[in-house]
């Protein structure tokens, strides 16, 4: 019973943010993380110690800045998702502009399928609809379970809007395979922590744990590798950014091939991470296991 009525709070959120336009939830997401960062002040402690770590020589107001930023990001993106009944084509294309689109189509003449690899930046579950969109091919989007089954289904019928498929995690090492055999599009979110014993590559000066599994799958299949960013403007707005990840000259081990694919995608995530820094994600648990 309770989860069916955290169901029906959602779905009666999710009504009353699609009453009004577009516009309403990049201003009232930021009133609500305004208010969560400086009153709830969740998770406030981790963020401050993630972004001191990441930029140690910020000053506290610059860091300040960034936290406030990343709180408005994250209550905004979770707004525009009860969004999504009313998007379109023609209106999606309003809102997100995809740079460079040409980047997917080169890609996927490899015959190979297409890895899309993003992170929890700006408003990533539109970015998965809109990419998927211009790439006029739905993607095999990995996606965690909610606990709630409800909500669970909720969002993935958002992520779905246009064609794409969700796949749990327990499922996506078979369906990645079939997907990117067929030379479609995969989309897999992979800036989380990983397992202490995975693959540790350097992301903002510390050797984190990072998922292999786009290396992984890059290796078996020969699929490029596409980061994808979709970047809030300051009108509300996005720019999907596109770019493929420079897999040459990688030579060794599976092993050793494995780990510089994964540094090489961290890599770029962190350069990119530092132009927009207040759309990241910092209060999540990024360097848990890391002891450096």
């Amino acid at each position: 019973m309770k989860r069916y009525v955290e169901y029906v709070f959602v779905r009666f959120i999710a009504m009353i943010v699609a009453i009004f336009p577009w516009s309403a939830g990049f201003h009232v997401g930021k009133a609500i993380g305004s208010f969560v960062f400086y009153v709830v002040r969740f998770r406030r402690r981790l963020t401050f110690d993630n972004l001191r770590r990441a930029f140690p020589d910020a000053s506290e107001e610059e860091l300040t800045k960034i936290g406030l930023e990343c709180y408005q990001s994250l209550f905004v993106s979770m707004l525009e998702i009860y969004w999504f009944e009313r998007l379109t084509p023609q209106n999606l294309e309003r809102i997100m502009t995809i740079i460079s689109p040409e980047v997917l189509e080169k890609a996927r003449e490899q015959g190979k399928g297409v890895i899309l690899i993003t992170a929890h930046f700006g408003n990533w579950e539109l970015g998965a609809v809109r990419v998927g969109l211009a790439a006029k091919a739905p993607l095999t989007v990995i996606v965690q379970e909610q606990s709630n089954r409800y909500v669970n289904d909720f969002i993935n019928r958002a992520r779905a809007v246009f064609g794409n498929r969700p796949v749990l995690m327990r499922d996506a090492p078979r369906e990645i395979i079939r997907a990117l055999r067929r030379n479609e599009f995969v989309g897999i979110v992979a800036d989380q922590s990983a397992a202490r014993e995975a693959v540790r590559v350097r992301f903002f000066g510390r050797m984190a744990p990072t998922h292999d599994g786009p290396a992984v799958f890059c290796l078996r299949t020969g699929a490029p590798i596409i980061m994808a960013y979709a970047t809030r403007l300051a009108n509300g707005l996005y720019a999907a950014k596109l770019e493929e990840v420079d897999l040459s000259g990688i030579e060794g081990t599976d092993e050793e091939k494995i780990r510089e694919i994964t540094q090489r995608h961290a890599s770029a995530l962190e350069a990119y991470i530092r132009k927009y820094p207040g759309q990241w994600l910092w209060l999540h648990k990024r360097w848990k296991h890391c002891t450096d």
